[in-house]
């Protein structure tokens, strides 16, 4: 037997968004998907880039080929989705697309390289990977996005739009991830980083500070605990603690132990990965079709724009003449379906008048034959009132197919005793 479907609660839509919250509504949400050839790094580097884009994002979103990028700008907006990415692989390059929903503009960028999260962390000497950063949207870093070109504030402006704004005036911030954009205006090539913040406290010995952490410490080798708090050469593993510029006074206690307020501690990056090297293409007006804003290997003149233009402007309208001819035909052949409707219902009902009308010719024979009885005294003849319409309906009996064979053998029977 199969599997029985699980059937969940229904809930009315509008009683689910009134109990969700002004911060989780206003939040900019995302899909990432991946389109084009099927490939198992593409689909790791989806899942990873979903980790860069959490909490506020779909990272359990199930995807098959009969899906289309319709189907999820279809429900976006009950799932309050602002932007889509999409990781498309071609046979010679890997694109990567990046949708403001619900009506454009969409960035394309080149994939250069990129580094899945798991071989970045692997790389590392210190691993340090904690699963509740990712309930925090990370702090978004753009370096050198400055210079000339249009395209340049409107790729600024979409990576920042992404994440949510960080309040600065709050009294507790929780800033446990950085996302780095560095753009570099020799190549145009854009390196996207992705690293976890850990505060360690500053000016501890290696022993003081793993009996702050809660870590057990090897006594093995010393008589008294005192031994391994005072044994030299066992300064900070902190790196950070040598400049001076990475230390900074608390104005809160942290989490993590021994970062009280008003203590001084240094602040350490950890890559996670991944790693990106991205290049933009081209900036298009709407949702992966439009005008094209920017394009950074083909240059036209204005003539040309305008061109395409007109050709863009003449698509649009013979679209809407089609939508509007099918609406037309639509609406004609609902009115014939409802013209062949009504024919049909007044033909049954004449066959029913007219199936009422033989019942009533033959009550009415009835009535005059017992009429004619009363007057005269005497049974009428059978043909006399005899109905002149006849039951179509009645089926006339065919003679036996054997006919002819019992008339014969009746002959032969005849014969033979005469001549007998």
């Amino acid at each position: 037997m199969g599997k029985t479907k699980k059937k969940h609660p229904k809930k009315r839509t509008a009683a689910f968004k009134e109990g969700e919250s002004k911060e989780l509504v206003e939040a900019p949400h995302s899909f990432i998907i991946h389109r084009g050839l099927p490939c198992p790094y593409i689909t790791d580097l989806t899942l990873d880039f979903r980790k860069i884009m959490e909490p506020f994002t779909a990272r359990e979103l199930k995807e098959k080929k009969m899906n289309r990028i319709k189907d999820f700008v279809a429900v976006s907006s009950y799932f309050h989705v602002s932007h889509m990415g999409i990781f498309n692989k071609a046979a010679t390059q890997l694109s990567f697309k990046l949708l403001r929903l619900p009506r454009g503009p969409t960035l394309t960028f080149k994939v250069h390289q990129f580094t899945l999260a798991r071989d970045v962390i692997s790389l590392s000497r210190k691993q340090y990977v904690d699963e509740e950063i990712f309930k925090y949207s990370p702090l978004v870093i753009m370096n050198n996005f400055t210079g000339e070109g249009k395209h340049l504030k409107l790729m600024t402006h979409t990576f920042q739009n992404m994440f949510p704004a960080i309040n600065i005036t709050q009294t507790d911030v929780h800033v446990r991830r950085c996302l780095l954009f560095s753009y570099n205006p020799q190549n145009n090539l854009i390196d996207v980083r992705h690293y976890s913040i850990q505060v360690v406290p500053v000016g501890l010995t290696r022993g003081v500070k793993k009996l702050i952490m809660g870590q057990i410490p090897n006594l093995a080798k010393c008589e008294d605990i005192a031994d391994f708090i005072m044994q030299d050469g066992n300064a900070s593993e902190s790196e950070a603690e040598a400049d001076e510029n990475s230390q900074v006074i608390l104005p809160q206690t942290l989490k993590r132990k021994g970062n009280l307020e008003e203590n001084k501690s240094a602040v350490q990056l950890h890559e996670i990965g991944p790693r990106l090297t991205l290049q933009l293409i081209k900036i298009e007006e709407g949702l992966l079709t439009g005008e094209v804003l920017y394009h950074d290997h083909i240059i036209k003149t204005e003539e040309e724009k305008e061109h395409l233009r007109k050709m863009v402007e003449k698509k649009r309208k013979l679209k809407e003449q089609r939508k509007k001819q099918q609406a037309e035909n639509r609406a004609r052949n609902l009115k014939e379906q409802e013209k062949q409707q009504k024919s049909k219902q007044k033909s049954t009902e004449n066959e029913a008048v007219n199936g009422n009308g033989d019942e009533d010719a033959s009550a009415a024979d009835d009535d005059d034959a017992e009429y004619y009885k009363q007057e005269v005294g005497e049974e009428p003849d059978e043909e006399l009132f005899k109905s002149s319409v006849s039951n179509h309906r009645k089926r006339h009996t065919l003679p036996p197919h054997n006919l002819k064979k019992s008339k014969k053998t009746k002959i032969d029977k005849k014969l033979k005793k005469n001549s007998s």
